[in-house]
């Protein structure tokens, strides 16, 4: 019986694409590498708050200087890993057959630590935005320590730079990592503007084609989805169009809103908690549920006449 089990789990004819076939210099990116990079980034990002907590200005550039050391032979070995993971699914071959591009892997590690001085700039805002909209925030750096949305937005500013830089798979490790760590997925893919803050943040869904203006606002539970995918002509779903929302500048969503397919939410706008959006909707517009009449202010015409 065993033998049998063993000999069917083997047949790699019966996988249906579940078996990843390592080469030699071809490994796939490491779920506890990439942890390791995204603490060393909040470390960078936020010091203080992350890593070595006994810092202070006199110490700070060596600090950072060692975990920037640090941060660019790992991520350069991740990065590696994400380019052959394609070479080797078959996708996007681009580089020569005797080996994985060991120095366009580095050379795209490098570039984006020189990102990192501009995603502090803008991870800076959303610590704004995030204090300004909570009264019950004492500091900025109680939002940075305590406040899911930072853990997901710098994650998801993280590896949006490495998205647009082309690097494969790793992105979408990344914020799902903090997916796990929050409750918040926001698809590296999705373009989001400065001030951008998620309240509570249980249950957020953003996703890869949605663009998000500056000055956002989202609660708990708030869903940037897409309808019904468009079929090709053998039945598949037809990929890399845009299919999420757009939301302006200064829009506000509260919770358990659900937006789909790709409309526009126009600035200013604020959807009220628990609605249905299919339909964009005008700059400054406030979609509410109807409210519920009380039985003494029911009318006979309400009736039907009496």
């Amino acid at each position: 019986m065993l033998g049998t089990a063993i000999e069917e789990l083997s047949d790699v004819s019966s996988m249906g694409g579940m078996f990843h076939e390592h080469r030699d210099g071809a490994p796939l990116p490491s779920g506890r590498a990439l942890e390791e990079i995204v603490d060393l980034c909040r470390a960078i990002l936020f010091p203080g708050f992350y890593g070595n907590s006994n810092l202070n200005s006199k110490t700070l550039e060596y600090h950072i200087g060692v975990n920037i050391e640090r941060l660019c032979q790992l991520l350069s070995e991740q990065i590696l890993a994400g380019l052959c993971f394609v070479r080797t699914e078959g996708a996007g071959q681009t580089e020569d057959a005797d080996g994985c591009p060991t120095e366009r892997a580095q050379q795209l590690a490098a570039e984006f630590i020189g990102k990192l001085p501009e995603l502090r700039r803008i991870l800076a805002t959303d610590v704004e935005a995030a204090y300004n909209g909570d009264p019950a925030a004492t500091s900025r750096g109680e939002i940075i320590s305590c406040y899911p949305v930072i853990k997901a937005v710098s994650n998801y500013r993280i590896a949006h730079e490495l998205y647009l830089q082309g690097v494969p798979l790793v992105p979408r490790i990344i914020t799902e990592m903090a997916h796990s760590e929050t409750g918040i997925d926001i698809h590296p893919e999705a373009k989001i503007g400065h001030h951008f803050t998620i309240d509570h943040g249980t249950g957020v869904v953003i996703g890869a084609t949605c663009i998000i203006g500056n000055y956002v606002k989202l609660y708990q539970g708030v869903t940037l989805g897409a309808k019904s995918f468009p079929l090709d002509e053998n039945g598949n779903p037809i990929k890399g169009i845009p299919r999420h929302p757009i939301l302006e500048d200064n829009v506000i969503v509260y919770s358990n809103a659900t937006i789909l397919g790709r409309i526009t939410i126009g600035k200013g706008t604020v959807i009220g908690g628990n609605l249905w959006v299919t339909e964009s909707t005008k700059p400054g517009e406030h979609l509410v549920q109807a409210k519920k009449r009380k039985e003494h202010d029911i009318r006979p015409e309400d009736w039907g006449g009496l």
